[in-house]
Formats: C-alpha cells, sequence, structure tokens
C-alpha cells in the first residue's frame, strides 16, 4: 500500500463509449450504428450521436486534458462500424484512428483498456440478424480479432463487451435502446448467442495479442445494500443480490454462465441450459463492474419500500450510495473469485457553465468521496480491486435520454466542441496524485 491509500499500481482512470462521444458518423470510411439511424422519436428533444462529443476530432485534445488530470488509465471502446464498414471489409482509416489514438495514449502515459463492443452494432450486421441470430458468432470472433492485429502491441487490457445485460434486455426486452425490438419468445437464444459471442472474442484475444493480454468483461451490475451488518441482515442481501428482482436477471443469468459455467434462469422464462453455460465460461482475468445505484431501489424488484421523501438522487433519479460500490465488489469477489475492475461509476447532473467561466460541480465531488471511500475499504478487506474508471471522462450522448444528463468530468458545450474541467476534473486529479490518501 501506498500511504493510507489504495495499491500501488492502481489504475485510476475514466470511460467514454465509441457511439457516446465519437461523432463522425459518416467521416473517415465509417458507416452507421443502430444507434445512428435511431428514430428521432426515439431519443429525448430528437436528438442524436451524428456528433455526440466530437472526440473523432478532437482525440488529440482529449488525451492531453486526460494527461492534465493525471489519469493512469482510459477506458474507450472501438466501433465496429468504423473498423469493419461492411462483412469482410477492413477501413484502413478506422484502425488508423484507433492506432493513432492508443499511441498518443501510451505516449501521455496513461494505459489503454479497450472495450471491443460498446453498444454500437453496425447497420450491416444488424441486417444478418444481430443477436438474435447465429451468424453473430463468427462475426464478432472475426471483428475482436481484426481490433486485436491491429491494437495488442501496445495494449493489455481487454473487455469483450459492455453490460450485455443492458443492450439486450433495453434493446430486445423493453424496446427502450437500440435496436428497440420486443423479442421477449426469443430471449432465451439472443441470450445464448451473445454469450457464445463473448467466449469467442475471449478466446480470440488470447490466441491473437501480441503482448499478454488481460482480459474480462464490463458487466452492468450493483446489490442490494444490507440494512445492518449483522450475519443474517449480509446473508440475505447476498442471496438478494444474487436471487431477487434485479440480482436474478442482471447479475445471476449473465454471470452465473460467464463467470463460473453453470445454468441460470430468470422470471421462469429466460433460461440459459447447462451446455451453452459451459461454452460461454472462459477464464477471465477479471470483471469489470459498472456499478451506480443499490438494487434495493431498482424499477425491476427492488425491496418494494418507499425511498424517504428527498432521499439523494442524480439527474437520472438515481439513488446516491456509494456503500453498493463495496458490497458489490465484496459480493462478487466471494462468489466468483475474479479480481475487481471497476469499469464505471459516476453520478448525472444537470451542468453548467458559471458566471465565471468555470463548472461548479460540488455533487459530484461528494458523489466520488462517498463511493471511493467505499471501494478503499474493499481494498482494506483484501479485495483484489485493480483500478477504478470513473463514468464519464466527458459530457457525452447518453443514449435515448439524449444530451442532458452530464457525467463527465470535462464539461463540452455541445455546439462549439469546446472543454472545459470541471471541479470534479481538479479533485479526482487530487484523489489520483495522493493515490487516494486524500478521501
Amino acid at each position: 500500500m501506498e500511504g493510507n491509500g489504495f495499491p500501488q499500481g492502481f489504475l485510476w482512470g475514466a470511460a467514454t463509449a465509441s457511439a457516446q462521444v465519437e461523432g463522425g458518423w459518416n467521416e473517415g470510411g465509417r458507416t452507421p450504428s443502430i444507434w445512428d439511424v435511431a428514430s428521432p422519436k426515439k431519443i429525448k428533444h430528437g436528438e442524436n450521436c451524428h456528433t455526440a462529443s466530437d472526440h473523432f476530432h478532437h482525440w488529440k485534445e482529449d488525451v492531453a486534458l486526460m494527461k492534465e488530470i493525471g489519469l493512469k488509465s482510459y477506458r474507450f471502446s472501438v466501433s465496429w462500424s468504423r473498423v469493419m464498414p461492411e462483412e469482410g471489409k477492413i477501413n484502413p482509416e478506422g484502425i488508423a484512428f484507433y492506432k493513432n489514438l492508443v499511441h498518443e495514449l501510451v505516449e501521455a502515459g496513461i494505459e489503454p483498456l479497450v472495450t471491443i463492443y460498446h453498444w454500437d452494432m453496425p447497420v450491416w450486421v444488424h441486417k444478418m440478424g444481430g443477436w438474435r441470430s447465429k451468424k453473430i458468432v463468427p462475426l464478432f470472433e472475426e471483428y475482436t480479432k481484426v481490433v486485436v492485429d491491429a491494437l495488442s502491441d501496445q495494449v493489455t487490457w481487454w473487455m469483450t463487451m459492455n453490460e450485455p445485460q443492458c443492450f439486450i434486455l433495453n434493446g430486445y426486452m423493453a424496446g427502450q435502446h437500440a435496436p428497440f425490438e420486443h423479442a421477449v419468445l426469443e430471449m432465451s437464444k439472443i441470450l445464448e448467442n451473445t454469450m457464445l459471442a463473448h467466449a469467442a472474442a475471449a478466446n480470440a484475444i488470447r490466441a491473437n495479442a501480441k503482448k499478454p493480454p488481460k482480459v474480462g468483461i464490463a458487466m452492468a451490475t450493483g446489490c442490494f445494500v444490507p440494512e445492518n451488518e449483522t450475519p443474517e441482515a449480509i446473508q440475505k442481501s447476498y442471496h438478494d443480490t444474487f436471487e431477487k428482482g434485479m440480482g436474478a436477471v442482471s447479475n445471476a443469468l449473465w454471470m452465473e454462465p460467464m463467470l463460473a459455467g453453470r445454468p441460470s434462469k430468470a422470471f421462469g422464462v429466460y433460461k440459459v441450459n447447462e451446455a451453452t453455460a459451459k461454452a460461454a465460461h472462459v477464464p477471465l482475468d477479471f470483471v469489470g463492474i459498472n456499478v451506480y445505484q443499490p438494487m434495493n431501489t431498482s424499477e425491476w424488484g427492488g425491496d418494494g419500500k418507499p425511498q424517504k421523501p428527498g432521499a439523494p438522487k442524480t439527474a437520472m433519479g438515481w439513488t446516491v450510495d456509494g456503500r453498493v460500490l463495496y458490497w458489490t465488489a465484496r459480493f462478487l469477489y466471494e462468489r466468483y473469485h475474479l479480481p475487481i475492475m471497476v469499469t464505471e461509476n459516476g453520478m448525472a447532473e444537470n451542468d453548467f457553465i458559471c458566471l465565471d467561466g468555470k463548472v461548479h460541480d460540488g455533487m459530484r465531488i461528494d458523489f466520488l468521496h462517498r463511493y471511493l471511500r467505499e471501494l478503499k475499504r474493499a481494498c482494506d478487506e483484501g479485495i483484489p480491486v485493480l483500478g477504478y474508471q470513473h463514468w464519464s471522462l466527458m459530457d457525452n450522448f447518453e443514449w435515448a435520454e439524449g444530451y442532458d444528463p452530464r457525467f463527465g468530468l470535462i464539461y463540452v458545450d455541445f455546439e462549439t466542441g469546446k472543454r472545459t474541467l470541471k471541479d470534479s476534473a481538479y479533485e479526482y486529479a487530487e484523489v489520483i496524485r495522493s493515490n487516494g490518501s486524500t478521501l
């Protein structure tokens, strides 16, 4: 340990996703993704991600800002459409964009953490059936090989996909995210295709990486926070975290097969059989956890207890309770025995440029301290936590919510592209400089 801080070599970072920040949707040989062609009626204010944060044109400036904050790592995703604009075709301009980005990061002393897929399926893949078709497995494997071949001389850390729970359940069940479908009766088949694609990608990374890789997956997760710390309350929360409501459908349904090779089911209808579970389970070096709020308050089967009036919430209406980060890390490590990487954690706020030209986001600073103190508790108790990736590096396109919710450490003027470091960016810089001992 370093002082009273986090483990030495801790990967302090921030995260983004290609569809949410890049823009340049029809530039550099790129073809559209399912988010680029989303109906304006599906996104607040009829907005789209065609320009987003314009990272495609500002990437050098953005890396310089990361260096100014002092980031040790940066988690980003690759746009499948930019790298492979049509079946079997590799786009040299798209490859060059990511190679240049990775080179710039490494030169700045920032470890690149690459997510192969973060929700932006190419339209051409969707037309072939997308996650509903078995064709997705070889297609995803081929795409992964292309990315690994291009970047693995400088990239060690890899995630096959981000939050399969969300892009499948929101995209194909609830119909709230692209491709905005309701394939409820096909869900078991879709689960199988997604899990087998993950396994194929993980194996492809191991087989083709030019330097020894660290392979994982970023999971949408959370837990039921115990009412108190009696053994009974802790055991109940652990049980509910994998058996009840969101715990069953977001955690166990996906994690049991992918992280342990065990069959799973949820709602009595969605099932992953033993053969698929075994095939979906490949050795991983870590599990990424995207954690925001306790499951106790989830709309999908929380405790059913009304929240106290005026309970703290973010601009997305998500409950603020830092304990969820500690208990999620603890419960997942106890169950799956994999090192933990916090791949997303942060809060949306209604930030704006103040009269003094600065962005005073005190709530985000408070949030950061609350959650990181709980993460430090996990480290102090011997849970192997590898790093923390704040969501998000910059304000961006928040999917169906459009541009209203601002998650960034960096304020983005979406009309001009101008970047402004928020107060939270300076505070995070101090946390990183002290390796968390200032918390």
